[in-house]
């Protein structure tokens, strides 16, 4: 078979072929990346190391950080004042009585459920010996709260309380009532 092309002949039309086809089919040059000879770049799922060998750095000085101490909290309650209940005040026998007072956590331990509010002095006057003491940040304030029996015989009844810590150290001021019963 003969092309009548001018320009394009059977032999030139199967070099022009075999030309395209070889240069088609080279491989292609990938190119090269220059990392320094005295640095190696590992990379691993969850962090890039940078390795430099130790015969190129010298270093100034030797740095050596401290590793934080964790400082224990110390425990605090400041009386604020009586909310309920003014010192003296009359009651029948058996009346309930609802006493409740302002207190400051003023340590900077924060009080949780380890945290007691304890009869140190005088009758319970039908209250549990220990309390909660109720949750509060360190700086925070608190309403204590005791539902007390006014005892059945007249008299002066002092009953008084301590905060204390989870390892059962007491702690701050005492709070107290102090009732007439009639």
């Amino acid at each position: 078979m003969h092309i009548t092309h001018p320009f394009l002949t059977l032999k030139r039309f199967a070099v022009l072929s075999l030309i395209i086809t070889l240069t088609a089919c080279a491989p292609q040059s990938t190119p090269t990346y220059f990392l320094p000879p005295t640095q190696f770049i590992e990379i691993t799922p969850t962090q890039v190391v940078i390795r430099i060998p130790t015969s190129t750095v010298t270093p100034a000085s030797t740095a050596v950080i401290p590793t934080p101490t964790p400082t224990p909290c110390t425990n605090g309650l400041t009386f604020v004042k009586d909310i309920t209940i003014p010192d003296n005040t009359p009651f029948s026998s058996g009346q309930p009585v609802d006493k409740q007072w302002l207190v400051s956590n003023s340590g900077t331990c924060n009080w949780d459920s380890n945290y007691r509010l304890k009869l140190i002095n005088g009758p319970a006057m039908g209250a549990a010996t220990e309390q909660a003491l109720y949750p509060a940040r360190a700086g925070a304030q608190a309403t204590l709260r005791i539902i007390f029996t006014a005892p059945s015989d007249t008299g002066t009844y002092t009953s008084t309380w301590q905060a204390v810590g989870p390892s059962g150290e007491a702690f701050g001021d005492t709070i107290y009532i102090q009732i007439v019963v009639q």
